[in-house]
């Protein structure tokens, strides 16, 4: 007799759109990636220097607190409170936000609830509700004119006869469209959930992305009894790969979400968590705001690859995080992908993954500025041809 199948929860969880582009680009020579949210900075020297320190340290090898090292913790706490203006929450460390969106979810969501996520939405977060079993329950809100979550659809959503809806996620600055969200309408999407007694999740991974020297807003968080702020050290820090985040939550979750953390991590790498203490206590906000600052000629080079093609109102994003999206001529974007990284040798993002058909999501920070200008000029050059030779121009991918 066959083996059964993998988990009906799993089939229908999307395929990672990033795995996706990575074996797109498998094979293929000379490809400039504006695919993948990465920086390309590598992390303070502080962090080399802790992590040779900490390897000959007996305590790196074995387990912490389950919450994360107290050290760590305690420096977040200060952080949260100077930077952010948090005071009394718990804090958990992470294998990365991911894990900690995963952990919300799987504390915080029963089988029978449902959960708002504003399109275009961060896709992860689709995946960790679709693999815990909620798939059929997301409810996808809207956005305004501007691509910010509208308040006035969600106050009409949950006060709908026979809601289920239990928690609202929003990222800001936002994955993927580039845009951050004011204070005055984080506040009215908190009172909104608050009215209702429902969860309001807020995803800061990209915190210190934001451009006030070209007028827009800085980056504000908000607490209350029914929020939790998501936090990541990978791209500020430049630290993807040692996987460390955190998030923090009213002090009445903590048993429960001690529990999630003890099954899926048992605790945060330890090795990681002592590296992001040195980058948080030896780098800091200051050593981040220099590199960010170093981003504007990127993005103004693959702001203007769109813009001097398809025109301005083309262009969503630019307030912040590292990210913009634009509108395509032809709506099948995943082709669209295709065919730019095959005949023009450039990979992004495909707006379907973000719920978001027509779009493509294009990430700046991960090329150095020489490089970027060189991916935005392939960029250029294929959003031209598609605009004038139209839908047509995809079939020489499969005609290849």
């Amino acid at each position: 007799m066959a083996a059964p199948p993998p988990s009906k929860r799993i089939r229908v969880t999307d395929v990672p759109c990033i795995v996706t582009m990575q074996g797109m680009m498998k094979g293929k020579e000379n490809i400039m990636s504006l695919a993948q949210g990465i920086v390309h900075w590598q992390p303070p020297p502080s962090v080399a220097k802790a992590v040779s320190e900490a390897a000959s340290q007996p305590s790196s090898n074995s387990y912490c607190a389950t919450e994360g090292l107290p050290e760590l913790r305690e420096a977040l706490t200060k952080k949260l409170q100077v930077e952010n203006g948090l005071e009394n929450v718990r804090i958990m460390v992470t294998a990365g936000a991911n894990q900690a969106y995963a952990n919300i979810v799987t504390t915080l969501l029963d089988a029978e609830d449902a959960t708002v996520l504003f399109a275009p939405y961060y896709f992860n977060h689709l995946m960790a509700i679709q693999m815990t079993g909620g798939a059929d329950r997301v409810v996808f809100g809207q956005v305004d004119e501007a691509f910010l979550p509208d308040p006035s659809w969600l106050s009409d959503e949950l006060s709908a006869q026979g809601s289920k809806v239990k928690m609202v996620t929003i990222v800001n600055p936002c994955n993927p469209t580039g845009v951050i969200i004011p204070r005055d309408r984080l506040l009215e999407l908190s009172s909104i959930c608050a009215k209702h007694g429902v969860w309001l999740i807020v995803d800061n991974t990209y915190e210190h992305f934001t451009y006030e020297d070209d007028g827009h807003p800085g980056h504000s968080c908000i607490s209350g009894e029914n929020i939790v702020n998501v936090f990541s050290f990978s791209k500020a820090f430049g630290m993807m790969g040692w996987r460390v985040g955190y998030y923090a939550y009213p002090e009445r979750l903590h048993p429960e979400m001690l529990k999630a953390q003890d099954t899926i991590a048992i605790c945060p790498p330890v090795m990681s968590q002592k590296a992001a203490l040195a980058a948080l206590t030896e780098g800091g906000a200051d050593w981040v705001r220099e590199r960010v600052r170093g981003l504007a000629e990127n993005r103004h080079a693959v702001a203007s690859a769109v813009e001097d093609v398809l025109g301005k109102d083309a262009i969503v994003g630019g307030s912040g995080a590292i990210y913009l999206m634009a509108k395509l001529p032809v709506q099948d974007d995943f082709r669209v992908v295709d065919w730019l990284s095959s005949k023009h040798g450039v990979c992004v993002i495909p707006g379907s993954a973000c719920g978001a058909p027509g779009m493509i999501r294009l990430a700046y920070a991960n090329l150095e500025t020489k490089a970027c200008l060189e991916a935005s000029a392939r960029l250029k050059a294929g959003l031209l041809e598609l605009k004038q030779r139209g839908v047509a121009v995809l079939d020489e991918v499969a005609a290849a």
